[in-house]
């Protein structure tokens, strides 16, 4: 049994409000330095930059996993993971039939930047990716499914965004078998608060800047033998499930 530090909520230089310098081999250079194993990239809305940070991390020997954090109709930040790339690919050419698309001014909200998996700039996203899709909070668990994928709420124990923030309480959506928090030393108190239950606990950085990734903290405990990343991979997501 060997641990493996995670973190799975990391954006890229595609999501607007993240800083250019979040490129997905800075981000896995990162991910070395801070002594993490497993990290997923999570943009707003899009999983574009996840092949280029696919290629990155193993470079890096990194084990990533391909991600999105979807902003619902309700404007609830949702953690989507897929344990196959082509999966997330997948899910991603779906949410973008349910963006609702406002012209994205790189002035306000920043620049959407696509790179290939040595950084170079092959494109833009030139709509808005960090406003509200049509994709309610109960359709989640049922499409994660469909992509075989997992999903829960991100940083509920934040004001902006958070799904208890928003309706004043964790809803009973039986789908979400998981939830993330923001800070390890709130969760105590949540569990009291609110009905989260038995759910798995995340702990993640929701890392804007290449400064907010963490050192290694949160694991999981793994029999990784006979060792590959993609049994690791699926180790974590049985886990998960």
């Amino acid at each position: 049994m060997n641990k493996y530090y995670y973190d799975f909520h990391i954006h890229s230089c595609l999501s607007p409000c993240a800083d250019n310098d979040n490129t997905p081999s800075n981000i896995a250079g990162m991910a070395t330095l801070c002594g993490l194993s497993v990290v997923a990239l999570t943009d707003h809305n899009t999983c574009r930059n996840c092949p280029a940070f696919f290629k990155a991390a193993k470079r890096q020997g990194i084990i990533p996993i391909a991600g999105m954090e979807l902003t619902t109709a309700e404007d609830i930040h949702v953690i989507f993971l897929f344990e196959e790339l082509e999966d997330a690919m997948k899910f991603d050419e779906y949410v973008r039939t349910r963006r609702i698309l406002i012209e994205n001014r790189t002035d306000i909200f920043g620049d959407q930047l696509i790179c290939d998996e040595f950084d170079e700039v092959v494109g833009t996203d030139e709509y808005l990716l960090s406003n509200a899709t049509t994709i309610t909070v109960d359709e989640c668990p049922a499409l994660a499914e469909e992509f075989s994928g997992i999903c829960y709420p991100a940083h509920v124990d934040r004001q902006a965004n958070g799904i208890i923030s928003t309706l004043g309480t964790f809803p009973d959506i039986k789908g979400f078998r998981c939830c993330e928090f923001h800070d390890a030393d709130k969760v105590d108190e949540y569990k009291k608060l609110y009905p989260i239950g038995e759910r798995n606990i995340l702990i993640c950085s929701d890392a804007h800047f290449l400064w907010d990734m963490r050192d290694k903290e949160a694991y999981f405990l793994i029999d990784d033998e006979p060792y590959s990343s993609s049994l690791v991979r699926k180790k974590i997501f049985e886990a998960l499930r």
